[in-house]
């Protein structure tokens, strides 16, 4: 009988499939590596050989540079390709552009390793898709019950009100520059912001990757001036760790906002001299966690990393069998959230 750790089982380099001889998001160099998305927790330069989405390899390729792996190896969602036996097929994971779920299938085992997702809508990437398996592999960054987000067209009004309450003022929101700030530009577009939207340095080449992958943006420009007064009324996007250095004084009297699943927490947000926090995560929140496992339906649940325990009682309670995994090396931070 084939147990699930002869396919799978957790190493120090990451998760891996002996049969196959590769490992899924691996947190070191190896020869063969199936990557599910291009957060650089799951997604490292120097493997010999990397699956993922073309738009995954692109993202890399955008952050490391054209030589990050030895060989690419382009999977388009529900295509599949075979090593030794084992069959690989990539299915979209609603996280950010390219983010995949790695389903594994062996001499009649399924198992889905979900990397990072997300089931809220995003107009910036592929929705998640439910995978049947007897094994899920799933995350749990926001694993407890209190993490239950609105829906991120309300917390982007509460922007949107905020620079109607304070034309005189700058708005500078933190967002993580690798999906995060592309749904938070789509979402001011759906709600009606029509104006310029500024970024940081930093998103500048993200912005227009996901542009030449067709998700439009609208007019962006560079937060670069010599005069306060220019960004009176402006809504400023960069990475949140320069909202909290001399970068954001350059703006008038700005209003600090930071988009994070993280903003949940009140706590989390005076620790940060937040003003405006905005609820906006791309990880599945509490119910989205619990629903997908009852949507899967599998004989097991495996915790990659997060809040495992809770997860790991609730599907006790519901007759499913789960574990924690313990890998090291993904980020479960406030940038990330």
């Amino acid at each position: 009988m084939i147990r699930p750790q002869d396919l799978l089982c957790p190493k120090p380099e990451g998760l891996y499939c002996a049969p196959g001889d590769f490992y899924i998001d691996p947190v070191r160099p190896v020869d063969r590596a199936v990557i599910t998305h291009g957060h650089a927790d799951h997604a490292r330069a120097g493997h010999g050989v990397v699956v993922a989405t073309p738009q995954t390899l692109d993202i890399m390729a955008c952050r490391y540079g054209e030589d990050f792996t030895g060989r690419r190896h382009p999977l388009a969602y529900g295509e599949s390709l075979t090593r030794d036996g084992v069959e690989i097929t990539l299915a979209p994971a609603g996280h950010v552009l390219g983010s995949a779920q790695a389903v594994v299938r062996w001499k009649g085992l399924t198992i889905a390793v979900s990397g990072d997702y997300k089931r809220a809508p995003d107009p910036t990437c592929v929705p998640f898709e439910p995978v049947a398996c007897d094994v899920f592999v799933t995350e749990a960054t926001f694993g407890l019950p209190v993490f239950c987000f609105p829906p991120a067209a309300d917390e982007v009004d509460k922007l949107l009100a905020s620079v109607e309450q304070f034309p005189d003022r700058a708005h500078i929101v933190g967002a993580y520059a690798l999906g995060k700030a592309q749904r938070l530009i789509s979402t001011l577009r759906a709600r009606g912001w029509d104006r310029p939207i500024h970024v940081h340095g930093a998103l500048e080449r993200l912005n227009g990757l996901y542009e030449r992958w067709g998700v439009e943006l609208g007019p962006i420009a560079p937060a670069t001036t010599s005069r306060k007064a220019d960004f009176a009324g402006a809504i400023v996007i960069a990475p949140p760790s320069a909202t909290q250095d001399r970068w954001s004084r350059r703006f008038p009297d700005p209003v600090l906002s930071f988009a994070s699943g993280w903003m949940r927490v009140r706590a989390r947000a005076r620790q940060r001299a937040v003003e405006l926090p905005i609820i906006l995560s791309d990880h599945a929140d509490w119910n989205e966690l619990t629903r997908t496992i009852e949507e899967v339906r599998p004989g097991e649940v495996w915790i990659t990393h997060g809040r495992e325990e809770a997860l790991a009682r609730w599907c006790e309670l519901n007759g499913v069998h789960a574990r924690a995994l313990d890998l090291v090396g993904y980020e479960d931070d406030e940038e990330t959230g």
